[in-house]
């Protein structure tokens, strides 16, 4: 048997002979202190949602930020590697070869594939700077060669790794009729 305190109470109440568990007189009654409750629980609610979507939208708006900034340094480089390409140079560019860029006196720039170390005290003009030639026809900087090849072992790495996981996964079995 249960106890009394674990039982509940239903009132059975008969109108037109039909049994109802509410009284709809009481039910229907709202005291001035429930519509109160109610105002302060929706100004709640909408406190709530108001921060929740500004909490959202905070996170949106910091990545609208990182996009542009990411846009900024692809234009940037878009450009740099514009101008590269317009240097004159009189050899062949190949892809994974490094160009050594001076300037001549009169500001005319051109590549070379001979670096600064190569030509020693005699170097006929001032040195502006090393580059990389990819294989997409960018330009990386000689400074920031040494990050994009681990980069790009990085990505090639996640590359098998993921034809790893396609080849080591089992195909789903046909339903059987």
């Amino acid at each position: 048997m249960a106890s009394s305190e674990n039982q509940v109470a239903l009132r059975n109440l008969k109108q037109d002979g039909i049994s109802q568990l509410v009284d709809p007189q009481h039910a229907s009654k709202a005291l001035s202190t429930d519509l109160v409750n109610l105002a302060k629980e929706v100004q709640k609610a909408d406190s709530f949602v108001r921060a929740n979507v500004g909490n959202k939208l905070q996170v949106i708006v910091e990545q609208i930020r990182f996009l542009q900034a990411q846009a900024e340094k692809v234009l940037g480089e878009a450009k740099r590697d514009n101008d590269i390409h317009h240097i004159a140079c009189n050899c062949k560019k190949i892809p994974g070869n490094m160009y050594f860029m001076y300037e001549r006196p009169g500001g005319q720039r051109y590549m070379s594939l001979i670096s600064p170390q190569e030509w020693g005290s005699a170097c006929p003009h001032p040195f502006i700077g090393a580059y990389r030639l990819e294989n997409d026809m960018s330009w990386t900087p000689e400074e920031e060669t040494k990050t994009r090849a681990s980069d790009e072992a990085l990505i090639e790495q996640i590359l098998h790794n993921k034809r790893v996981l396609a080849i080591a996964q089992p195909e789903p079995a046909a339903d059987a009729p």
